[in-house]
């Protein structure tokens, strides 16, 4: 399934499910909230996006604790759930999505070459009515560009399989 059908997708669910989403993006720099404004009528079902490229504009924007990104590193899936949480927090969003990584072509190590990506979903459970996370790391081949595209879809994809399984 392609980017635009995905979020055609999306906009539906949340529409018809009377929820609102908000992302918060590092390495993917806003392309996810590009893509989901790029549909008129977006502003139905998203409430907002924070490109929380830097370490200070993650504790800054939405909360992230310094020790977090210290303790774990900025790619990492321990900063990656504050930064859905953090979104969550600061918008009126019931779903929120994280990004993470190191889209290249510098910037890789032994641990955590260039292409690692790590992704945070957070929601309110309809079921216990607790804040869920969910988070996990991938790996994407290519350049910049590729990781980067490959991110965002795969962010949007899982969000709209969450999404259903959440109602």
């Amino acid at each position: 399934m392609n980017s635009e059908s995905i979020i055609s997708q999306l906009a539906e669910i949340c529409i018809s499910l009377e929820v609102q989403l908000v992302t918060a993006e590092s390495c993917t720099g806003g392309l996810v909230a590009k893509m989901i404004t790029d549909l008129a009528g977006s502003s139905q079902w998203f409430d907002r996006g924070f490109v929380t490229y830097s370490n200070l504009a993650k504790e800054q924007m939405i909360g992230v604790d310094a020790d977090i990104i210290k303790l774990w590193g900025a790619v990492s899936e321990p900063v990656a759930i504050a930064m859905a949480k953090g979104a969550l927090e600061h918008s009126i969003a019931h779903y929120a999505l994280s990004i993470t990584g190191i889209a290249g072509p510098d910037g890789g190590s032994e641990k955590k070459p260039v292409g690692t990506v790590c992704f945070a979903w957070a929601f309110q459970d309809k079921v216990t009515n607790q804040l869920k996370s969910i988070s996990m790391t991938k790996q994407f081949p290519g350049d910049r560009e590729a990781v980067r595209n490959q991110s965002a879809d795969f962010s949007l994809h899982k969000l709209y399989q969450l999404i259903q399984k959440n109602f």
